[in-house]
């Protein structure tokens, strides 16, 4: 009751435009009652009873087996559209924005996210045994509803639910614990996304991220929502296994890029000549820059020609010329970062200008003549493991120079 209480009032901070006058005012009902776990219903029976009534304390191993605080759940009534009307409210890119929270669907997604730190508000489920899975101190600080699975299902965009929703702080990536093994298994291998549009493809990309060990992923501005449901189902647990840094502008990339970095852009244009780097911002080219002179770089490229939405209007933009080479050959001089463009737009010239600045180059996924080009989530992957494979044999190289050194 005091969970979707509190959970309407943060609607109508979201505001009326998104539900309605109508369905805010039913909002501030009380469509549940109170169920507090079995032991603890016979805990308050038996609190009530005179002295006489009240039957003998059980065996002292009963008593210890019991003294666990249990959980309190709500229950909602069968088929309340109220709680369908949060569910849908809480899917919109609007309260994501405004009210800074997400909506997570499954026992795995809602595990990952709760084990990395992630704040539940209101978890949603169908029965209780759910709730043994899921960590119990987390839940203690949260509000558990519980709702008949048919509820759940008319609410779920999947076509098989697991009968458990929660709406979560946005978690930020700053404040989350990641799992010992992805620290471990760490890359100096980063990603940059460049208007990748298309939900499942982000979310393939994150989860090959995840995969192949990468260190960080940048998204900038034009990409898709990373906390839109379609991309945490296609990133399967990713968006808790790694940094995910969203809504970034060019002029701001190159300050979440370590120093020295080199920039590769993915592409699918054959090599050809291998003409040199040529760069038409004032100090571009340089291998090595700091990540302040990159930021100074994109700045007055920016000044000169800045962003546009539509493609006819950046006809005029002046795009350096990047060499290419294929994507198997060495590449991997650590720290490196990956761009990877979307389907319909492909890169922009910022991305193009950034890598120019930093030395680096076009990698091409050679394809049989007359196709196009490949899915970007597939690219993705193709060169993350690449450089993956790349970066860990020269560890192993470097390894073995310091055990054997050459002798002077």
């Amino acid at each position: 009751m005091a969970a979707l209480r509190r959970l309407s009032c943060s609607l109508l901070r979201t505001g009326e435009a998104v539900v309605g006058r109508r369905g805010v005012r039913a909002l501030r009902r009380s469509p549940v009652r109170v169920l507090p776990p079995q032991k603890e219903r016979g805990a308050a029976a038996e609190a009530q009873q005179s002295p006489r009534e009240r039957p003998p304390p059980p065996p002292p191993a009963v008593e210890r087996s019991a003294a666990g605080p249990g959980l309190w759940y709500e229950k909602a009534a069968p088929g309340d559209r109220r709680l369908g009307k949060v569910v849908t409210i809480a899917k919109s890119k609007k309260f994501r924005d405004h009210q800074g929270k997400v909506l997570l669907e499954g026992q795995r997604l809602i595990k990952d996210a709760l084990e990395a730190g992630a704040v539940l508000q209101t978890l949603f489920f169908s029965t209780v045994g759910q709730l043994k899975e899921l960590p119990e101190a987390q839940l203690k600080r949260a509000s558990l509803v519980k709702v008949k699975f048919e509820d759940i299902k008319s609410w779920s965009d999947v076509v098989t639910p697991q009968g458990l929703m929660g709406i979560f702080s946005k978690p930020n990536h700053a404040k989350m614990s990641y799992p010992a093994a992805q620290l471990t298994s760490s890359l100096p291998l980063l990603l940059i996304c460049d208007n990748i549009r298309d939900p499942g493809n982000l979310g393939t990309i994150l989860r090959s991220a995840a995969g192949a060990g990468c260190e960080k992923v940048l998204l900038t501005k034009g990409c898709v929502d990373a906390w839109e449901p379609k991309v945490l189902r296609a990133g399967m647990g990713a968006h808790f296994r790694l940094p995910i840094i969203a809504n970034l502008d060019w002029e701001s990339v190159p300050s979440n890029l370590p120093a020295g970095i080199q920039v590769y852009v993915a592409d699918n244009k054959e090599p050809g000549a291998q003409a040199e780097t040529v760069s038409v911002l004032r100090g571009g080219g340089r291998t090595g820059s700091a990540p302040g002179d990159l930021k100074a770089s994109v700045k007055s490229k920016l000044d000169v020609a800045p962003e546009h939405e539509d493609e006819e209007s950046m006809a005029g933009v002046c795009v350096p010329e990047l060499a290419a080479q294929y994507y198997y050959e060495n590449w991997t001089q650590a720290p490196v970062a990956v761009v990877i463009g979307g389907e319909t737009h492909g890169l922009s010239p910022d991305a193009i200008h950034l890598a120019a600045s930093t030395g680096g180059k076009r990698l091409v996924i050679p394809v049989v003549p007359g196709v196009d080009s490949l899915n970007s989530a597939i690219a993705a992957g193709i060169v993350l493991f690449e450089g993956k494979r790349q970066l860990l044999q020269r560890h192993k190289q470097e390894g073995k120079r310091q055990k054997f050194p050459t002798a002077g």
